[in-house]
């Protein structure tokens, strides 16, 4: 397969599932895999079009980022919630991530860790559909800081390649008795500073990324973030759309198959 090819094939892939609870690193790590690509040689690819994905958060809630940036300026009331919960659900991930960092990079080549990370969080986002009553949508401002920095400590959760960041902080927003839409939004904005910081850690970490020298050419990083960015802005609103109506527990069985089967795969190869 061409490297073009390959680059689209993986935004796509990226754009479908960065926003969805079905773990977008497990998925390039599993397609990493089965298209038998050194990651080393596509660390900077993987990057780029991750952002790619949050340029589509920040393209479609553009309105809404630039009302709370304003009001911050202001200080008006509703916009300090908002920075504060974004904030507040961001820490956990920033302080755990730094102090975990190698130990999350052993993991990350490992497709076992994602397919019983796939099943596990499937079961668990199940249970916690038919257990737990979604709360109002109320909005991200109207959270208390509390609840925020419970959510982000399930963020954490996702240094596990295949538990999904989404996925974990929607069920931990689900669990906290906050409503399926306010969940899945706040899940989105989340993905922003922890994305961002993640990436700037990484290039930071590695000489050859901060140096520019990718094994991957610039017209395929840039096929990748575009195809990305598309991919992902049409996601975003139909998953928001669709939980809000449906839930998640499709998310979950497309979960509990694809780990199953990929078990099964790698114990037969």
């Amino acid at each position: 397969m061409g490297l073009l090819l390959t680059a689209i094939l993986l935004g796509m892939l990226e754009g479908l599932t960065e926003f969805l609870p079905v773990s977008s690193t497990g998925h390039l790590i599993l397609g990493q895999a089965i298209f038998g690509y050194d990651p080393a040689q596509w660390s900077q690819f993987n990057i780029v079009i991750q952002l790619g994905a949050i340029s589509a958060v920040l393209v479609t809630y553009r309105t809404l980022f630039w009302q709370m940036g304003t009001g911050v300026l202001r200080r008006e009331a509703e916009a300090l919630r908002f920075a504060r919960n974004i904030i507040a659900g961001f820490l956990p991930a920033a302080v755990i991530g730094l102090l975990a960092k190698d130990a999350i990079e052993v993991m990350l080549g490992s497709p076992l860790v994602v397919a019983i990370a796939l099943v596990v969080g499937g079961i668990a986002m199940l249970v916690l559909e038919r257990t737990v009553r979604p709360g109002p949508d109320t909005g991200v401002a109207d959270m208390p800081m509390r609840t925020a920095v419970a959510i982000g400590f399930f963020q954490c959760l996702a240094m596990i390649p295949g538990t999904s960041r989404s996925g974990a902080s929607i069920l931990g927003a689900l669990a906290m008795g906050v409503g399926r839409k306010t969940a899945a939004e706040f899940s989105f904005f989340l993905a922003v500073p922890t994305m961002l910081g993640a990436a700037t850690v990484k290039i930071l970490d590695d000489p050859v990324l901060l140096a520019g020298e990718a094994a991957i050419g610039w017209g395929e990083i840039a096929a990748g973030f575009i195809t990305a960015f598309l991919v992902a802005l049409a996601v975003i609103r139909l998953f928001v759309a669709y939980v809000s109506r449906h839930g998640f527990a499709p998310f979950a069985w497309y979960r509990i198959a694809l780990g199953t089967g990929v078990i099964v795969w790698l114990m037969s190869a």
